[in-house]
């Protein structure tokens, strides 16, 4: 491509904004969210001189604190929508909320979408996920889409009918759209305690409580040219339906298994063409299967660790996905990295801690988000990494501890 080539080019071209130096052609990338994945892709873009335009609900959020071109505006609002663009080489996403329609409209006016509208909407809508994994062959736990709580009884009848693992209740319910991090998420044992999401007035899809041994999960970055790379498969484990820790790789994970999850990331992130970083959650069952249990196809809290532990962070790869730049060597500096998430509790003053964790462990990572303290609210996370397991984890969760303030010494 040559130079008055590039310059044309939608993604490679002059930026639109005008606030560049003469001369300079570095793009402009547009975030919809304000969260701490914009925040910290952000980050990862500063180094290759990206200039980022944040769509932000607050000045007071994670990204809008760091990031110096901020619109406030309701990414929900089309109008909104379009006039963020207008500023931008190509969009993308610290969550996935925006309007399936609202996209489409956006590409429409010409700007590139990354992952565009109808890739994104396997990661809106449960739903329509499992019902294009099934296409696909992708093994999932057994599910369908319920209307009250006597199909929820239904359900699970069909389950102990067909012999199914997993048969009868427990059932887990989930909202269609909206859930994260346990939200819109319920485990029932009776059509009695499965009344709640059918309140919301929106579809609830069923799904067999899996007898899993842990849960996986498989990272991987898409360019709009067909490049794909691949992190280790990660353990993830939860406390009260959150992420609390990330083992990078799992484990004692056999090799022939990690290789699937790998391939089986790959495959959804080909098939639903994803552009930008695909996230595959993962049960690994008793009989040594692996079944798909979510998807997000943006940075995501399994993907932390590689800030530090690998070679590009989930968050550069990202940044080169969505401007199809060429990908980042995702694979590990260290032998193990550990990532603990740091939650609020009663001790807000985490600053403080800092004295104690850095001089105790002068190798520790940590990562701020600029978040109010507040009760069971992720506001950062750790990073260690090393040779021993059992070190790193200890090392990483000490100082998770600290920071929230149970443990004191």
């Amino acid at each position: 491509m040559g130079r008055e080539e590039a310059r044309k080019s939608p993604v490679r071209g002059s930026p639109r904004s005008g606030r560049y130096p003469r001369g300079v052609t570095f793009p402009v990338v547009g975030m919809v969210g304000g969260g701490q994945l914009a925040r910290m892709t952000h980050e990862a873009g500063i180094p290759l001189g990206i200039r980022f335009k944040l769509l932000s609900d607050t000045p007071q959020d994670s990204a809008a604190q760091v990031v110096s071109d901020v619109v406030i505006g309701d990414y929900r609002d089309l109008d909104t929508l379009r006039e963020f663009a207008r500023g931008c080489d190509v969009i993308t996403f610290d969550h996935e909320h925006v309007p399936t329609e609202h996209l489409r409209a956006l590409e429409a006016d010409g700007i590139p979408v990354r992952p565009g509208p109808d890739a994104l909407v396997h990661a809106q809508d449960k739903g329509v996920m499992r019902a294009r994994l099934d296409a696909i062959g992708v093994p999932c736990p057994r599910h369908r889409i319920v209307t009250d709580p006597q199909d929820v009884a239904a359900f699970a009848a069909e389950g102990l009918s067909e012999g199914a693992e997993g048969g009868g209740f427990p059932v887990v319910l989930k909202t269609v759209r909206g859930g994260y991090d346990g939200k819109g998420v319920w485990v029932v044992d009776s059509p009695e305690e499965a009344e709640d999401p059918f309140r919301a007035g929106v579809p609830v899809l069923a799904e067999e409580k899996v007898d899993y041994v842990r849960e996986l999960a498989a990272n991987v970055v898409r360019s709009p040219h067909g490049q794909a790379v691949a992190y280790p498969v990660v353990e993830s484990q939860q406390v009260n339906g959150v992420c609390d820790t990330v083992i990078a790789p799992a484990p004692d994970l056999d090799e022939t298994l990690a290789l699937k999850a790998e391939e089986l990331a790959l495959t959804i992130a080909k098939e639903l063409d994803v552009v930008g970083h695909l996230a595959v959650e993962l049960f690994q069952t008793r009989d040594g299967r692996i079944l798909v249990n979510e998807l997000a196809m943006r940075p995501h809290n399994s993907g932390h660790w590689t800030q530090d532990g690998a070679i590009t962070s989930q968050f550069a790869n990202h940044v080169r996905a969505v401007l199809d730049l060429p990908l980042g060597d995702p694979r590990p500096r260290a032998k193990w990295t550990v990532m603990v998430n740091v939650l609020g509790g009663d001790y807000p003053d985490m600053y403080s801690a800092y004295l104690h964790c850095m001089a105790r462990d002068p190798q520790l990572k940590i990562h701020m988000y600029g978040k109010d303290v507040k009760p069971g609210r992720k506001v950062g996370h750790v990073n260690t990494y090393g040779d021993d397991l059992d070190d790193v984890l200890e090392r990483a969760r000490h100082a998770a501890g600290y920071l929230k303030g149970t443990i004191t010494e």
